[in-house]
């Protein structure tokens, strides 16, 4: 298979992981492996987070589970970034069209501005709630919210075949 993109898309397609990730055999696979491995830990620390928040387990201090959850979630993204980039150069005209791939990229920035707030406003009073008390709205909305997100970015990159 040939870069079929001109430009940027084009010149990202012609570089040599490109080429590599087009022409092995195991090399694109192992790699989308290990990518989805990264999000499986990165959205199911999330979503053992997110479910804490919303009221499950709440004898667990909140903030002893964000300090070991969310270690593993951020370490995630060390998988989780080149693998994507990877899969994105060897295709990338393709994904850049790709409006499942644009609606991922938009679900994970919004992931992250969500997860940037909770972190600026709610969770900056954690010692109120952090052990079985119901943490404030404005919390359980994050973890709403980040586990409508994350559902999002699942959906849309299992999409990505189909559009």
């Amino acid at each position: 298979m040939t870069p079929t993109g001109a430009g940027f898309t084009g010149w990202l397609e012609a570089t040599a992981a490109a080429t590599a990730m087009r022409q092995s055999l195991w090399l694109y696979p192992i790699v989308e492996i290990l990518h989805i491995i990264g999000f499986v830990i990165l959205v199911g620390s999330a979503a053992m987070f997110d479910l804490r928040l919303l009221g499950l387990s709440r004898e667990l201090p909140v903030t002893g589970m964000e300090r070991h959850l969310l270690t593993w979630a951020r370490a995630s993204v060390l998988l989780i970034v080149p693998t994507g980039g990877l899969m994105f150069v060897a295709h990338a005209t393709e994904f850049a069209g790709n409006p499942a791939f644009r609606l991922k990229l938009l679900f994970l920035v919004l992931a992250g501005l969500n997860a940037a707030v909770f972190h600026l406003r709610p969770f900056r009073q954690v010692a109120g709630w952090d052990r079985g008390a119901p943490a404030p709205l404005q919390a359980r909305l994050a973890a709403c919210l980040s586990l409508a997100l994350w559902t999002g970015v699942i959906a849309c990159g299992r999409l990505l075949a189909y559009f």
